[in-house]
């Protein structure tokens, strides 16, 4: 399936802008304000277009029988580049949501702690 098949409403569609007046934190838990990683989306973005060609680069090398370790190489290139991607988010988190809330403490850090080590937790296991 291609990126555009996947898509089923366009950019612009009703409902994915906010509503005027609302806050930019109401989607962030705890009202921090924008995500960690807001500050660096276009290079974020840019790296995912970047990995995802690297998986389009596998349709096309199974797509036209190239020999299965090279395909192999390109597969653990992929997970490097997914994992290193992962990493940077869970530092932005660290930095960004787990900092403000130990400003917080009691609780809400709690959460975020628990949070994250899940999160790592995950990032361990695939």
């Amino acid at each position: 399936m291609t990126t555009t098949q996947a898509r089923t409403e366009p950019d612009d569609a009703p409902g994915t802008e906010p509503q005027a007046g609302t806050p930019a934190t109401a989607g962030h838990p705890g009202g921090h304000g924008p995500h960690g990683y807001s500050a660096q989306k276009d290079a974020h973005l840019k790296r995912l277009r970047r990995i995802e060609g690297q998986i389009r680069g596998l349709q096309r090398m199974v797509d036209e029988d190239v020999y299965c370790i090279d395909v192999l190489t390109q597969v653990s290139a992929s997970t490097k580049a997914l994992q290193s991607f992962a990493l940077s988010l869970l530092e932005e988190h660290l930095r960004h949501c787990v900092a403000a809330a130990a400003e917080q403490g009691g609780v809400e850090l709690d959460a975020k702690v628990a949070e994250a080590s899940a999160a790592i937790g995950r990032l361990l296991r695939s």
